[in-house]
């Protein structure tokens, strides 16, 4: 009832057979009682909605929006909606009952699939990746096919299939060399469900895994994985996500709420957030200025996580060198005005358990600004973590600040100095540290080189209101850095010479 613009009054009427009863849940807004217009009919009446306008990196308006939840009661066997988590578990049990069956061509895919693997992790690898490259995304969904998965069988044939197709042939395999899985239904938009979320199917709109590993595994690359009191240490897996690894998971899906559906029913579970290291850039570079200003760079990047997953999604057909070296292009243009792209080469695109890699070199004339015998440089010579998201908004805002998922981005620039220069002024270090993200940096003179380093972590994954003072800080204190120069001055020995 409540959305992008103010409603001056919204009316509901419920009519219900006679016997039933209902049970009305709120939220994001205080419970309005109904009244009765007789024959077991009822209505609630509401003024003045306010609107949910729109904020950049605010959370779902799903999570936000006032809403009525109402479940009918009737008989045992005549019910609309679920009152508990482990209802809706349980219906989703009795929906997908035989869908993970095997059959012999099935099961002769998995021994050979797993024929040499060791360990359970080797084999729960070499499942997941014939999922991932072998069986298309196809969705194909009428009525109750947008939540009953279609048979294992049908999928392994056809060799397609949605996101529960693809999670239900992943766990019927799985059952094949004695590995348990079950199905979490998620929301792809974290916020949108939350701890106190009432139960209902139409909060959800995606389907993953949760695979039973042995409770001793200790692989790094295993980092999204929780453990239950009942179940075990659970792997999270997103097997529709083709160029997200074994032990990865997406940002989105990171710390975000699904429903665990077991035999037993079903509970709401929070999905783990990994570690901030597990996304970013490390980016390095070498530089060569000269007198006149002109620098030649020889820059490195390593990606891992999502901004891996990006870089290899954008790759998908791209037809020939010219295109495939656009994200370079811009990523470039972002930093510096004026360049030429010399040479460019890309490591580990279709290897997903490995980072993904750019080099590339480039020129980029007057960098340095002359002023008088001086030269003005940059330090920051690649990269943007500042952000405009909190300046100049017409209104104040209403709504917390969502990240992608933990990050971790560094930075290391050396440039060589022109001959005949010394560094006159450098400008200084930046330590800010907040609960949400931290961001350092430092120039420095070694040798003949000014070196840049800098490091930006995001460790929490939503900023609250009350820190909104905070976060706007942090975002002008980056954008300062990213602007500050060095000056360089004819050296002494230049000088003497002259």
């Amino acid at each position: 009832m409540q959305r992008e613009i103010p409603v001056k009054e919204a009316r509901y009427t419920l009519q219900l057979p006679p016997g039933w009863e209902y049970k009305a849940m709120w939220i994001n807004h205080a419970p309005v009682e109904s009244s009765a217009s007789g024959g077991n009919q009822w209505t609630w009446v509401l003024t003045e909605v306010p609107p949910i306008r729109w904020e950049r990196d605010m959370p779902p308006r799903q999570g936000l929006a006032a809403q009525m939840i109402v479940a009918f009661l009737g008989t045992a066997s005549k019910q609309n909606g679920f009152q508990r988590w482990d209802e809706m578990g349980r219906w989703y049990t009795g929906l997908t009952a035989g869908r993970r069956d095997p059959t012999p061509e099935i099961s002769q895919q998995v021994a050979t699939l797993t024929a040499g693997s060791a360990t359970p992790e080797q084999k729960v690898r070499k499942i997941a990746d014939f999922i991932q490259r072998d069986i298309r995304y196809v969705a194909v969904a009428f009525g109750i096919g947008g939540w009953q998965p279609h048979s294992a069988s049908d999928v392994f044939v056809h060799r397609y299939g949605d996101c529960k197709d693809k999670a239900t042939l992943m766990s019927a395999m799985l059952k094949q060399v004695g590995i348990d899985s079950y199905y979490v239904v998620i929301n792809t938009r974290r916020g949108a469900v939350g701890s106190n979320t009432p139960p209902q199917v139409f909060w959800f709109n995606h389907m993953i895994l949760a695979i039973k590993i042995p409770d001793d595994t200790n692989n790094i690359r295993f980092a999204a994985t929780i453990d239950d009191p009942k179940l075990g240490r659970l792997l999270i897996f997103d097997p529709t996500d083709r160029k997200t690894p074994l032990g990865d998971l997406r940002g989105e899906l990171q710390a975000n709420y699904g429903l665990l559906v077991t035999s037993d029913g079903g509970q709401l579970m929070k999905m783990p957030q990994l570690p901030s290291t597990s996304n970013g850039i490390a980016r390095t570079g070498k530089f060569e200025l000269d007198a006149k200003g002109t620098l030649k760079a020889d820059i490195k990047e390593m990606r891992n996580g999502d901004l891996a997953r990006y870089q290899r999604y954008e790759q998908i057909g791209v037809a020939n060198s010219k295109e495939r070296v656009k994200p370079i292009e811009r990523e470039i243009s972002h930093s510096i005005g004026m360049f030429e792209l010399t040479s460019a080469t890309m490591t580990g695109l279709d290897i997903t358990e490995m980072p993904f890699g750019y080099a590339y070199t480039f020129v980029a004339p007057a960098y340095a600004k002359q002023a008088g015998d001086l030269l003005v440089v940059r330090p920051r010579v690649m990269g943007i973590e500042s952000s405009d998201l909190l300046e100049n908004a017409k209104e104040p805002r209403k709504f917390p600040v969502i990240f992608e998922g933990p990050t971790k981005n560094t930075d290391l620039f050396e440039i060589t100095l022109p001959g005949g220069y010394e560094v006159d002024d450098l400008p200084p270090a930046v330590d800010i540290d907040y609960s949400f993200a931290s961001y350092h940096s430092r120039t420095e003179t070694v040798g003949n080189k000014l070196k840049y380093t800098r490091t930006l972590e995001i460790k929490e994954l939503s900023v609250p209101m009350e820190k909104m003072d905070e976060l706007k800080k942090f975002y002008r204190v980056i954008a300062s850095d990213e602007r500050n120069t060095a000056v360089l001055k004819p050296s002494t020995a230049a000088a003497s010479a002259k």
